[in-house]
């Protein structure tokens, strides 16, 4: 499968991204946090049935970034998705996400479930929780980092080499894959490059739900859902929280497989051979 470069206008600025096929199961990928849209393109190579459509998030790749003052919250980012589909005019679709990616995909399936057919997702399922016991250390950690901010610089890297090394170190990621992320997730400037993302993603948010309420949303995602974790988990998702989440899913199967976080990318073949069964169905 090729993927082509797309573009679509929403409320919130002008959306990229990457897209393949013109008939199956139409399918919206999104991708993990400070990632972009080429984290699906080893895995888009094994599924050449599908309508994928791989975007930008907000923020992310070239696409927009919000205005200034306004906040990344999973409200904007539902909301951000939803407009891309209607771009797209796809009342109905599958999704399938990574890490934040699935995130995100889990709340919309709980809060548009007449428009979500299929889940698949891939190392999160809900999102991440906060204790009612932290929410005033977490709302003086995010002011005063969002407040920190304009005063930082962005670094320039004179040549690719350092941030694909940053990369491979922070995720444990291949020399290959960490490269197609970069590739896309820079931008020139004078001397040589910066990162394209938005500064205000690497913020906390000061507010997060509780394990509770995600458990709620996760119970309440009726359409069939496949999950995909790796072993080892990642700390902050650990056992047995995460297969907790798991079984929580009215319609759920659960594949744990040995692997990296990004195992979608790292090991395409075989994560295509899981869910491409799955979404086609």
């Amino acid at each position: 499968m090729t993927l082509r470069e797309f573009e679509v206008d929403i409320p919130l600025g002008r959306i990229t991204g990457l897209r393949a096929g013109h008939e199956g199961p139409r399918v919206l990928a999104l991708h993990g946090w400070l990632d972009n849209a080429a984290s699906f393109l080893p895995l888009a190579a094994h599924l050449p049935d599908l309508q994928l459509v791989v975007p930008d998030l907000p923020g992310h790749g070239s696409s927009a970034h919000l205005a200034p003052g306004a906040e990344y919250t999973s409200g904007v980012a539902v909301n951000a998705v939803l407009d891309i589909a209607d771009a797209l005019g796809w009342e109905t679709f599958c999704l399938l996400g990574h890490s934040m990616g699935a995130g995100i995909a889990s709340l919309m399936a709980a809060a548009v479930p007449h428009r979500v057919q299929r889940l698949v997702a891939i190392e999160a399922l809900g999102g991440l929780a906060e204790t009612v016991e932290r929410t005033a250390d977490r709302w003086r950690e995010a002011i005063a980092a969002a407040r920190a901010l304009p005063g930082k610089r962005l670094r320039v890297f004179a040549d690719l080499a350092a941030p694909v090394r940053a990369r491979m170190q922070a995720n444990q990621l291949s020399e290959a894959a960490a490269r197609l992320l970069v590739e896309r997730g820079v931008r020139p400037v004078e001397g040589g490059f910066v990162w394209s993302s938005d500064p205000r993603l690497t913020l906390p948010t000061p507010q997060r739900l509780d394990e509770a309420q995600l458990a709620a949303l996760v119970a309440g995602i009726g359409c069939p859902t496949a999950v995909v974790y790796a072993d080892p988990p990642q700390p902050y998702f650990p056992e047995p929280l995460r297969s907790r989440r798991a079984s929580l899913l009215p319609h759920g199967q659960l594949h744990v497989i040995a692997g990296t976080h990004h195992l979608h990318m790292e090991d395409p073949a075989r994560i295509a051979m899981l869910i491409g069964p799955f979404l086609r169905a």
